[in-house]
C-alpha cells in the first residue's frame, strides 16, 4: 500500500492541480535561511546512515519521541544510531495530523523513493535501503542540494566566522552557491555581561581593531559586515524575543559599554534596552549602506526545560511560542531608520499566530516604492512551518499586503532533507489560490495567475535578493 504522499497530495481540486503541476513544481529552489552547517557542505560530507542525516540534530523529532515515553537513551543518549531510528520509527505511525507526519513520508519518498508507511515493521528494510543510498555521491553534503533544484543556500554566520568554507566552495566552483548570512545575535546578549565581554574580546581578534570603546565596537561590526559581503553575504538575521527600540542617548551607551568591558557588574534593564537598541540601529544603518535584507525572527521563549538545558545544552526541542508584545518597539525601530533613509530590505517573521495580522499590516507602514515588496511579512516559521500555519500567514499576506510580492518559503532547518519543506508550502499555496480559482472568486487564467505562483516560488526571491548583483 503507498503511503498518502501521492500526485495531488495537499491538492483539492483541478485548479490546485494545475498551478502546481504546471507552474510551481519545478522551480528552483533559493533557500535564503537555513542552519545547514558549512563544514558539511566545504567537506562535502558523507553521511554514514539515515539517523545521523535525519534524526541528530531535529529537535522536532525529539519532542515527538518524548512525548510518546521513549527515554532520552534513545533519543539523544547513548543509544546505537539504529535503535534511535528503530525507536523514531515506532514514533511514527502515532504522530498523525502532525505535520511530522506529512514530513516523513515526503522525505521518505522525494529522496529515496520509498513509497510505503514507515513503521516497527517496514523500520529495517527502509532503514538499510537509505543507508544503501546514502552511501552515493549523489546523497553527499553536496549532491542532496543539486538533486533537490536548489540553486542558492544561505547559512547562519556568527560575525566572527572566519568563512573558509564558504571561501572553498566559491572557488572550486560548486554548482549550488552558498553564501553566508550575518547572524549578530551574540553581540546583543548584553544580559550576560561575562560572555559578552568575552565576545567583544573575540570580535575584535577577528576584525584586527582594538575594541575600547563604543565606536570601536562599531567600527569592528562595520568591518566584518564588509568581510562578509566580499564573500557574497546579502543577509543578515536576527533571533530575538522581541525587538529592542528605546531612545538611546549614545554617551549613555557608551558608558555602558565600558561597563561591560571594565567587569562592574550586571547591566540594569534599561541599560540592556539602551544597548540593544544603538546596536540594532547602528546595524540597520550598515545593512541598509550594503543594500542587504535584514531578517527579523520574533517570539520564541527558548530553552523553557532548564534539566534537558543543564544536560543537552540549547536547541533541544524545549523552545515554545512566547506572547510577546511587538508592534510598539518594531515600529519605532524602522521609523527612525526610515527617517534617517536607512531603513533595510526586511522580512519580519512570527512565531505567534496571534500576531500574525499586527506583522503583516506592519509592513505596509513602511514600504516606499523602492523596491517592490520591501517590506516583507516573512514564510510562517518553526511551530508553524505546516498547512494550518502557511495558510494563516498566506491569508494575513493576501488580506492585510500585496500577496503577488511574497518571497515565498526558506527551509530554516539543520537538515539536509528538510527541501521537500518547500514543496509543501508550494502544494499549499497552489491549493489556497487554486479553490478560489475554482469557487469564482479569481478568473480562470492560468497565465497570469500560473506566473504569480512562479514569482511567489522563485522569481520574486531572485530579483528580491540580488546574490548575483
Amino acid at each position: 500500500m503507498g503511503t498518502i504522499i501521492q500526485e495531488n497530495f495537499l491538492l483539492q481540486n483541478e485548479p490546485a492541480q494545475r498551478l502546481y503541476h504546471e507552474f510551481a513544481k519545478d522551480e528552483p529552489i533559493i533557500d535564503y535561511h537555513c542552519h545547514l552547517p558549512p563544514e558539511e557542505l566545504g567537506e562535502d560530507h558523507q553521511f554514514e546512515n539515515l539517523t545521523q542525516i535525519w534524526l541528530k540534530g531535529d529537535h522536532y523529532k525529539w519532542r515527538a519521541m518524548r512525548t510518546m515515553g521513549v527515554d532520552e537513551k534513545f533519543i539523544t543518549g547513548s543509544a546505537s544510531d539504529k535503535e534511535k531510528f528503530m525507536w523514531w520509527a515506532k514514533t511514527v505511525p502515532m504522530t498523525i495530523r502532525n505535520p511530522l507526519f506529512h514530513w516523513t513520508h515526503l522525505e521518505l519518498n522525494r529522496y529515496f523513493g520509498i513509497d510505503e508507511y514507515l513503521n516497527e515493521e517496514s523500520a529495517e528494510s527502509i532503514y538499510d535501503r537509505c543507508n544503501e543510498l546514502l552511501a552515493t555521491k549523489e546523497f553527499s553534503a553536496r549532491g542532496i542540494p543539486k538533486k533537490m533544484n536548489v540553486r542558492v543556500i544561505c547559512t547562519t554566520d556568527d560575525p566572527t566566522d572566519n568563512l573558509e568554507y564558504h571561501k572553498q566552495m566559491a572557488k572550486e566552483g560548486y554548482e549550488v552557491k552558498v553564501y553566508p548570512t550575518f547572524r549578530p545575535d551574540n553581540i546583543l546578549k548584553a544580559e550576560d555581561t561575562v560572555f559578552l565581554r568575552g565576545y567583544i574580546s573575540k570580535l575584535s581578534h577577528v576584525s584586527g581593531i582594538d575594541i575600547s570603546s563604543l565606536k570601536n565596537l562599531i567600527d569592528a561590526l562595520q568591518k566584518r559586515v564588509d568581510y562578509f559581503h566580499d564573500q557574497g553575504c546579502r543577509l543578515s538575521d536576527h533571533g530575538l524575543n522581541y525587538i529592542d527600540s528605546d531612545d538611546f542617548d549614545e554617551s549613555a551607551v557608551s558608558k555602558t559599554f565600558h561597563k561591560i568591558i571594565d567587569g562592574n557588574g550586571s547591566l540594569n534593564n534599561d541599560e540592556i534596552s539602551s544597548y540593544k537598541s544603538y546596536i540594532l540601529y547602528q546595524l540597520g544603518i550598515m545593512y541598509h549602506a550594503r543594500n542587504w535584507t535584514q531578517q527579523f525572527h520574533l517570539g520564541a521563549l527558548r530553552n523553557n526545560n532548564q534539566r534537558l538545558l543543564d544536560n543537552l545544552g540549547p536547541d533541544v526541542g524545549v523552545d515554545s511560542i512566547g506572547d510577546f508584545s511587538q508592534a510598539v518597539a518594531m515600529s519605532k525601530l524602522f521609523n527612525k531608520l526610515d527617517q534617517a533613509n536607512s531603513l533595510p530590505k526586511t522580512i519580519i517573521y512570527n512565531l505567534n499566530p496571534a500576531d500574525n495580522e499586527v506583522f503583516a499590516t506592519m509592513t505596509g507602514n513602511f514600504q516606499d516604492g523602492s523596491v517592490p515588496g520591501k517590506m516583507q511579512f516573512g514564510s510562517a516559521w518553526w511551530f508553524l512551518d505546516q498547512k494550518d500555519g502557511m495558510e494563516k500567514q498566506i491569508n494575513a499576506l493576501s488580506n492585510m499586503g500585496i500577496l503577488s510580492q511574497f518571497v515565498g518559503m526558506l527551509t530554516d532547518s539543520r537538515s539536509f532533507l528538510s527541501y521537500p519543506r518547500h514543496e509543501y508550502f508550494r502544494r499549499t499555496l497552489c491549493n489556497l489560490i487554486g479553490t478560489d480559482m475554482q469557487n469564482g472568486e479569481l478568473p480562470i487564467d492560468y497565465d497570469w495567475i500560473g506566473g504569480i505562483v512562479k514569482d511567489i516560488c522563485y522569481g520574486n526571491a531572485e530579483k528580491y535578493f540580488g546574490f548575483e548583483k
